[in-house]
């Protein structure tokens, strides 16, 4: 990496974002600079002031507000940054929406497809490119990001798909969910299932197209399964938290990435989990959990 390097994590105002943010803002350098971001002004201030006192802090430590959902505003944000520093070194895709069990996922689809979807297209778009050699650009996913979580019907739309592609994909969901023909086109109504295939997915595009001259520079292009964490997100969906991880317990492992000195290939462009790539068409269409979701 750059001598003095520029690392921006979105949804950085708590649990996990505020943890990577952290870990980071650790293991950096003076030279270097954390950016933290996140819709609420105060919460991005108060989160990166918190941030800059802690005592193990190392590096310098900004909050940039950002909506993930404004997709001109992440265009804007990374030609800031390649106009201000010349690229960034560390770019951690985190934003997620809190769904809640008891609510209506078709009613909440617009707005979870917005921040896990077309925001991850939008910052794979944005910061793909500006992305300096010996980089790392990772998307925040969940081991239901493989292929086989999906009805087979569905397996073709992301199998070997283009960014664009994925995008279209998932705009088709999105319609077919506002026409209510989405679960008989095989469509789960756990928008999570789909939301990280796609993600997953995309990530996938965009490093096919990167591969051999990322690999020549020691660069990673992934997406990230930090395990089950104890945050407030994911608390309304499980009832056992026994084994779970603490955001900074969970954020140590994704750092330990960031930070490795040389990345094994197989990781490349891959859906990573403690340090192993999970294969693309693992698991199995989750039938008994969809039966349980509000449509």
């Amino acid at each position: 990496m750059n001598a003095s390097r520029i690392a921006l994590v979105t949804g950085a105002n708590q649990g996990l974002g505020r943890a990577l943010a952290e870990g980071l803002a650790a293991r950096m350098s003076p030279d270097d600079l954390v950016l933290l971001t996140g819709r609420s002004h105060q919460r991005v201030r108060d989160a990166a002031r918190e941030v800059a006192q802690l005592p193990g802090t190392r590096s310098r430590v900004e909050g940039r507000v950002l909506d993930v959902t404004d997709t001109d505003a992440i265009t804007r944000l990374a030609d800031d940054l390649r106009t201000r520093h010349g690229g960034v070194d560390v770019v951690i895709s985190n934003a997620v929406t809190r769904l809640l069990p008891e609510e209506s996922q078709a009613e909440r689809a617009d707005e979870c497809i917005d921040v896990s979807n077309t925001a991850t297209h939008a910052i794979l778009r944005a910061f793909g490119p500006i992305l300096r050699p010996g980089g790392r650009l990772l998307v925040v996913a969940s081991s239901l990001g493989t292929l086989g979580h999906l009805d087979p019907r569905l397996h073709h739309l992301f199998d070997g798909a283009t960014l664009d592609q994925v995008e279209y994909a998932v705009e088709s969901w999105r319609s077919a969910i506002h026409h209510k023909t989405a679960e008989e086109a095989g469509w789960p109504r756990w928008l999570n299932v789909p939301s990280k295939v796609a993600q997953v997915a995309a990530v996938r595009a965009v490093a096919a197209e990167r591969r051999e001259r990322d690999l020549a520079t020691g660069t990673l292009v992934a997406s990230v399964c930090p395990g089950m964490v104890d945050t407030a997100t994911s608390r309304p969906w499980f009832s056992d938290f026994s084994q779970a991880q603490s955001p900074s317990e969970a954020a140590r492992v994704i750092l330990d990435l960031v930070f490795a000195e040389q990345i094994d290939p197989a990781l490349y462009g891959e859906l990573v989990r403690f340090g192993a790539a999970l294969p693309w068409h693992g698991g199995a269409p989750m039938t008994e959990q969809d039966r349980l979701i509000k449509p």
